[in-house]
């Protein structure tokens, strides 16, 4: 093929082009010539571009130069197509499309109730100066046991009562929390008294799951450490915590109990419209724990409590089955 056949072929391809660009009414008449001039397998284009292989190797620079200015060309020319066609208000695509309706409104998501329960708790005690920790979830025996005043054979370090997922690499075993007590420990440790702080978060206990039991919750741990802190402290502070979260006048009794890590020691029942509901536990904590993380206990004295959180959402909203927390039932979820 000689150059200036080739040439001709390039300038009619780019009059037909043209021809049908121009004349196309609608999107679905530009598109098919597209496909027909510059579609990437069988466009017309590609064809010519095959024949650039049979022309003189002194010929092809000058080829090659205007077969890429055709190119460009046609491509300018199915642009200004489109653009003719989506400013044009006869086109039907056109008048599919009002712009001057509002667009379709995202939905947006909402905190699940665990959450809310858990800010509006921190918002609570914060009032009383009570400053919000947290620590790890994956915990070791000192901190979860040992400095607790939980002796090896206490029967809450059975394997089967406790979620044991590793070894440390200074060999003791590792699990998972089995309550947020251990963020007090760790914060003793390192801080002296007057202290007062809340941990809320995750714990693990392998409970067969029911109406107001889950191998994972969340719980909200109080502790308060100083001078002169009696148990009428710690009864106004759950008082004032009841009141506040639940409304209304709560009532909060104390009912003796056992915890290794609190002397006295006492189960929590708040009364709201007429039912009395076991929230947690607390007592006084006891000399061992002060002792375990350098406090001296003729010096300072401190309370602590815990209280289920999905107990305390599930009382505030009236849910009967703590489940339905993590059905993730949208149903369920949207009411609050």
């Amino acid at each position: 093929m000689s150059l200036e056949r080739f040439v001709a072929e390039l300038d009619s391809f780019y009059l037909d082009a043209g021809t049908s660009l121009a004349s196309a009414g609608d999107a679905a008449a530009v598109e098919v010539a597209r496909v027909e001039f510059l579609g990437a397998r069988s466009g017309r284009l590609k064809g010519i571009q095959k024949t650039l292989g049979a022309l003189g190797a002194s010929d092809k620079p000058a080829a090659g130069k205007r077969f890429n200015e055709v190119k460009e060309a046609i491509a300018a020319l199915l642009s200004n197509a489109q653009a003719r066609l989506i400013a044009d208000p006869s086109d039907p695509a056109t008048d599919a499309i009002d712009i001057s309706l509002p667009g379709i409104p995202l939905r947006i998501g909402r905190l699940h109730p665990i959450t809310q329960t858990i800010r509006r708790v921190e918002e609570i005690m914060g009032r009383l100066g009570f400053e919000s920790v947290d620590g790890p979830e994956v915990e070791d025996e000192r901190h979860n046991f040992e400095a607790l005043n939980i002796p090896p054979e206490h029967p809450a370090r059975d394997p089967l009562d406790n979620f044991y997922v590793a070894t440390a690499s200074r060999g003791g075993p590792l699990l998972l929390r089995s309550q947020t007590s251990t963020v007090q420990i760790r914060v003793m440790e390192c801080r002296k008294p007057p202290l007062r702080i809340v941990s809320i978060g995750r714990v693990y206990r392998p409970d067969t799951a029911d109406a107001t039991h889950y191998p994972m919750f969340h719980q909200v741990e109080g502790l308060m450490i100083e001078p002169g802190t009696t148990m009428a402290h710690l009864k106004s502070v759950l008082r004032y915590f009841a009141s506040s979260f639940l409304g209304g006048d709560v009532r909060v009794r104390f009912r003796p109990s056992f915890f290794p890590f609190t002397e006295p020691s006492v189960e929590v029942d708040m009364e709201w419209g007429g039912r009395w509901i076991e929230m947690g536990g607390a007592g006084m904590v006891d000399p061992a724990v002060l002792t375990a993380v350098g406090y001296d206990p003729n010096e300072v004295s401190g309370f602590a409590f815990g209280l289920g959180v999905e107990r305390i959402a599930a009382r505030r909203w009236g849910v009967a089955d703590i489940r339905d927390f993590y059905r993730n039932d949208i149903r369920f979820l949207e009411q609050f």
